[in-house]
Formats: structure tokens, sequence, C-alpha cells
């Protein structure tokens, strides 16, 4: 999809923004949900596209609707009036595109049509009311936009309604809805949680998505389930305060819910972080939540921080677009927007291709990506002091916005380019990361940091280089061939990277100045 050409300050005038990415004027979703109404700007249309400005308004537009069939008189007031800063703000950001949806509440208000009327008004667009089974499905497509070839059922849960889809790599199956969402089934279970819990159960057990879930997983998508999600977090101390792609194993989150619905939530580690709004509705998303698992048996429960306003963005990428791979279109962006020479961080994964390749040191399809990702965002904190690159780029890797990327994968990332700037010593290595790794896991990342370190004291961070000089194991030995023309290059500190990097692959290490023809034979 070709965005349309940018408005507002091109480069080099006043107010042009360099740290963004040209790809268009910002688009827009309003979400009116049943609890909350949000707006979010994203920079552009792309497959990984970054949020700009991000606000929730709690109005509770759901509550009571299950038993009066009308929306809350003050809910619709502070809905009204989130909407027209909501419509103020667009406009203030140049947004040319809005998109607005509205979910269970406004669907199943008797006076819904009225809401959604005087809201249509207030932000001068067509508001798209949602069925429960386009909701699932665009709840699909947004964990689909969010994870690498996902596998398992989705469930989003609103404040007035429980969305269940099935999705396998970019297909999404037969969706579903019940009136399980928070505010609903607190107030048809009379505020009872056993009463929701039998509920819950009642409507889970027929639930054809759940039949299907036995041992995969389930991707949790929703503001309740996040702050359950938070919570448990808090409970851990983990060590990663970065909701999308956290993963906990389905026995363990059942026995957190059985927690969450027995005991008082004030007295709860962590409370502080979940809002005021949020708070009352965590007990009945644990009995929804513990439901699923009893009936579907997943193998773990993932959260997703991607839902229903990714995937209309997503459904909105020619089909082209959306098999490309989230993580390296975000990590490219990163290496456009801060890296000394985007083209060498390219070729600093394909220097690498060849390397893995002539190691067989055996690497997974996904391994592969992971480090094609951490290589374009290798140079990122070229900007910082020298003595805390590492720790820098760490900390940006780990909790950048990156989607298409789990926990473990982000810790690798982060921790191979902290060995690119640090060092391969791993005493200064944060110990909290190391919970999260594996062993595996660090010693990829310290084989990869070990080529980074080469490839960057070779370059300069400057590109052209590393295509002509190919680095590879033949013959029982790391070979580094450079042509005469480059030989310059070649020093001490040059061949001490060699050598910390030939140990790590159990190979000696060794710099052959030829011919341009003996190292374009090489690279073939």
């Amino acid at each position: 999809m070709q965005p349309e050409a940018a408005s507002g300050p091109k480069p080099g005038q006043p107010g042009f923004a360099q740290g963004r990415i040209c790809q268009g004027p910002p688009i827009a979703t309003i979400d009116i949900g049943s609890n909350s109404v949000r707006l979010v700007v994203y920079e552009g249309l792309t497959r990984a596209p970054t949020a700009i400005f991000n606000e929730k308004v709690l109005c509770g537009l759901g509550r009571g609707v299950m038993t009066t069939r009308r929306l809350d008189p003050a809910a619709v007031a502070k809905a009204h009036a989130a909407l027209v800063r909501f419509r103020a703000l667009c406009d203030t950001m140049g947004v040319r595109q809005l998109y607005v949806m509205a979910t269970a509440a406004a669907r199943d208000a008797e006076d819904g049509e009225e809401f959604i009327a005087r809201a249509s008004a207030i932000c001068r667009a067509e508001i798209d009311i949602l069925s429960g089974k386009r909701e699932a499905r665009l709840s699909a497509y947004g964990v689909i936009s969010g994870f690498h070839m996902p596998d398992g059922i989705v469930g989003d849960m609103g404040g007035g309604s429980l969305e269940l889809i099935e999705v396998h790599g970019h297909r999404a199956g037969a969706g579903m809805t019940t009136p399980l969402g928070g505010l609903a089934l607190q107030d048809t279970s009379g505020q009872s949680i056993r009463k929701a819990a039998k509920i819950a159960h009642d409507k889970l057990s027929k639930a054809d998505p759940l039949k299907n879930l036995k041992d995969r997983t389930f991707y949790a998508v929703g503001g309740t389930w996040r702050s359950l999600a938070k919570l448990h977090m808090m409970q851990l101390g983990y060590p990663l305060h970065i909701m999308h792609g956290y993963a906990v194993p389905a026995r363990e989150m059942l026995d957190f819910c059985k927690l969450i619905m027995r005991v008082d939530n004030t007295t709860l580690i962590g409370k502080e972080t979940v809002s005021a709004g949020r708070l009352p509705l965590l007990a009945y998303g644990a009995t929804v939540m513990s439901e699923i698992i009893k009936v579907g048996k997943p193998r773990d429960v993932v959260i997703s921080a991607l839902g229903v306003r990714e995937g209309l963005l997503y459904s909105l990428l020619d089909e082209e677009t959306k098999k490309l791979d989230p993580l390296i279109a975000a990590a490219s962006e990163l290496n456009i927007l801060r890296s000394r020479s985007p083209q060498h961080g390219e070729e600093l994964v394909r220097w690498g291709d060849r390397f893995m390749a002539s190691t067989h040191i055996d690497e997974t399809s996904d391994e592969k990506r992971l480090r094609h990702a951490a290589c374009l965002v290798a140079d990122i904190g070229w900007r910082a002091h020298p003595d805390y690159r590492g720790e820098q780029s760490l900390n940006v890797i780990a909790n950048a916005a990156f989607v298409g990327v789990d926990h473990r994968g982000r810790v690798y990332m982060a921790v191979a380019n902290f060995f690119r700037h640090a060092g391969l010593n791993d005493d200064e290595l944060s110990p909290r990361i190391r919970e999260i790794a594996t062993t595996r896991i660090l010693d990829r990342a310290r084989i990869l940091g070990g080529l980074m370190r080469v490839g960057y004291i070779l370059s300069a961070s400057m590109p052209g280089v590393l295509p002509r000089a190919p680095l590879y194991v033949s013959h029982g030995k790391l070979q580094l061939d450079m042509p005469r023309d480059l030989e310059g290059l070649a020093g001490e500190r040059l061949a001490t990277r060699m050598k910390a990097l030939g140990r790590l692959i159990g190979r000696d290490a060794v710099i052959r100045i030829v011919d341009p023809a003996e190292t374009t034979v090489a690279a073939e």
C-alpha cells in the first residue's frame, strides 16, 4: 500500500520531525467500548504501526445495559465529552483518516442509535457499530498483526462482551461472541463472583472455539486481562514491564485467577498500577479466564496488547504488506531513525548469514529472524556516551514497542547488542535479564555480539566494507578475507576481536589479505 503524500513541514523546514518515518499523515482510531473510550493516533499505515498518541477515558457505557437495556446518562455525557477532546486532538495532529468503532454497549442498548448519532456528529466521521462476529475477526487480525505466526484461540474481553476466535498463521477462523464482558457479568451476576463463575461456565462449556484450544496458546486481549497480567508481573517481580507477549503457563494463570477471585483486591501487590476503574472488574476477568482454562485446557496464556484497533489497520493493508514480518519492519524503521548508516545494518544481516551458514551452528528459522532484527538495530546506541552504550542499547531494545517477538526474543536481541558495545564478558549484564534468558539464548547472543564487534571495528559503521570482506569458517579456521585496497583497515584491535570470536566458536582466527577477485569468489 502506497502511503498518502505527507502533509506538514518538509525536511529543513521549521517543525519537521526528524525522528519520524515519512509514510504519510497520521491515521487514527477511536474505539467506543463498553468500559472505555480510547483514541490512538498512529504514525502511518504500515505493517508495524507506531502509536504517537494514546489516550483513554473509562466511561462505563456498558454498566447496567444488560438489565436496563439503556446507556447510563452520566456515562453517555462522559463519553461525548471525551469524543469532543479526541476530535480536537485529531485536528491538532493533522489526522486525515479517522476510523471510529463502537462495540457491545452501543449495539445492545435500546438508545444506542441516539448515542451513536450524537457521537458521529462530534467525531465528524461515520461510526462502525461492530457485530460480535466482526469484532472477533478484527481481534484475530490484531493478534495476527502482533505475533509471528500465532496458533491458538483469541479471546477479547471488553466491558460488554467476550469474543472468541481461532487463529493459525495468517488465517482467522469463525468467531463468536458471548455476553461475558466484565461490566455485563458484574450486572447479570448481581455482583456475585460465585454466580459469575456459573454463568461463565454455562456459556463457555458450549463455545466451539474452545474445543480447539487444548495444548495451544490462548491469546488474551482487553484491558481487564492486561491489568490481570500486570498484577501477575508485580507479584513475581518480573524484570520486563512489557505486556505484549507476556506468557504465563496455563496452570500458573489458573492458580493466580483463583487468588484474584478469593482475596480483597485492596490487598494485592501492585494494585496501584491498575486504574481505579479497572480494579473492580479484575475478579470478573479472572473468573472468565479460569473457566476458559478449565474448559479449553490451553498450554499457556499470552497477553496481546494489540486487538480490534490494530486489527482494523491490518485489514486495510494490501496482501503483500500483510505478509511482511512485523519485527523486521519495526527494526528496519528504527535502523533508519537511529543508525549512522542504515545500509550498514542491512549489510550486517547478509554478512552474518554467510558467517552462520559456514559455522554449521544450528539455528532455527525464528532465531534467524531474531538475529536479523538484532543486526538492524545494532547501531542505535551510538549517540550515547561510550561507557553506557551497551546498557542503553539493552534497555531500548528490551523495552521497545516491538511486536512479532516474545520476551525471550527481546532478551536475545538486547543482550547481543549489550555484548556488541560492552564486550563479551557478562559480569556487568543485569542479573534480572538473566532470569528470562536460557543458556542457548546467552550463548547465541554472545556469538552474535562477537560477530558485531568484528564487523563494526572493521567498517567503522560505514557501508560498502562488509560485502567486500567476507567472514566465514573454512578448513577449521575462522577466516576474514580483506581485499588489498582495504588492507589499511587491518590492525591489532581487529585481530583481537577476531580471536575473541574464534574462541566462542572453537576456531583459530586468521585475517587474509587477498586480491579483490578472491573476496568476490569467497562471498558467493
